[in-house]
């Protein structure tokens, strides 16, 4: 009777706080909202009306219709900027996610120091891409001088470059996902698959890689989106240098990635601004059909497994 009558004493004790902070939960919620329409919803309209305007402020705006995504469109810069984004996403989500596996595979194994080499890999992440891309590009400069070249001169260089500064500060974060999604694996199918004389290449391939298959989801959508955003290592690295003269007299940056590619068209030429803009939402919507479409793929392999 004691305890009944402690519960209901405490049930009446704390009604009449709960209920004050339900009428007021729209209250409560109503700066997040307010932060959000004024800090992405907003901008983000306003950002696709102006795709479809000429201007050089936003003040002066002047409706043009499509005439900005015509432009983007035969831009050569532009479709080059995406081929060779396109290249670069590919080839670092395979680099990255075999080798952060890799890395997490061996980890995960009982190896002594395992933490410290969790730290070690996982701290280049913590550095900003800007400070990565310059002192990388001290470092490539400093062995290239040697052979008469820089990476500045270089598309092939540049190309691999950007590989290296990429998987070097990608790995260990993508290391930390699949080294969670390694320890999640039950114990009791890999010791029925020792148990069953199964070797170790065969555990990997049938039990292991099925069961991290999250971990896997995460990690290439992370990698592939992170890949196509790229911007601060690109500018900081080579600036998208060397230039490829067109025959009109015109050039292209041969290592311009496509964020890189919208923010030179945007601030080099005002009176080009709205092609900017038109790129940038072209940029939005490819990047969200590859993420879209990586998630329902790997999403499949997860139910089928």
């Amino acid at each position: 009777m004691k305890q009944k009558k402690q519960r209901s004493n405490a049930a009446v004790t704390t009604l009449p706080i709960r209920r004050p902070i339900q009428r007021c939960f729209d209250i409560y919620l109503l700066p997040t909202f307010v932060a959000f329409f004024l800090g992405f919803l907003y901008p983000f309209i306003h950002g696709i009306y102006l795709s479809f305007c000429k201007f050089t402020t936003t003040s002066n705006a002047k409706w043009v219709g499509l005439d900005n995504y015509a432009r983007a469109l035969k831009d050569a810069s532009f479709m080059h900027a995406f081929g060779y984004t396109a290249l670069v996403a590919v080839t670092s989500l395979i680099i990255i996610n075999i080798l952060a596996f890799a890395v997490a595979y061996a980890l995960t194994r009982g190896i002594r120091g395992s933490n410290l080499f969790r730290g070690v890999f996982f701290l280049p992440n913590l550095i900003g891409g800007i400070v990565l891309g310059y002192i990388w590009s001290m470092i490539f400069d400093g062995i290239l001088i040697r052979y008469g070249t820089s990476i500045l001169l270089s598309t092939k260089y540049g190309f691999i470059g950007l590989l290296i500064l990429m998987a070097w500060q990608q790995i260990g974060y993508m290391m930390i996902i699949y080294i969670a999604g390694l320890q999640s694996v039950p114990d009791d199918l890999l010791e029925a698959a020792r148990i069953d004389g199964a070797s170790g290449w065969k555990t990997l391939t049938k039990i292991t890689i099925p069961c991290v298959m999250p971990s896997i989801t995460i990690c290439t959508f992370l990698t592939l989106t992170n890949s196509f955003k790229l911007f601060d290592q690109n500018l900081a690295l080579n600036n998208g240098q060397p230039y490829i003269f067109q025959p009109d007299g015109s050039f292209i940056h041969s290592t311009e990635m496509l964020a890189l590619n919208i923010y030179n068209s945007f601030y080099q030429n005002a009176n080009s601004r709205g092609v900017g803009q038109a790129k940038a939402v072209l940029f939005f919507i490819l990047v969200a059909a590859i993420g879209l479409i990586q998630l329902r793929y790997t999403r499949k392999k997860e139910v089928q497994q």
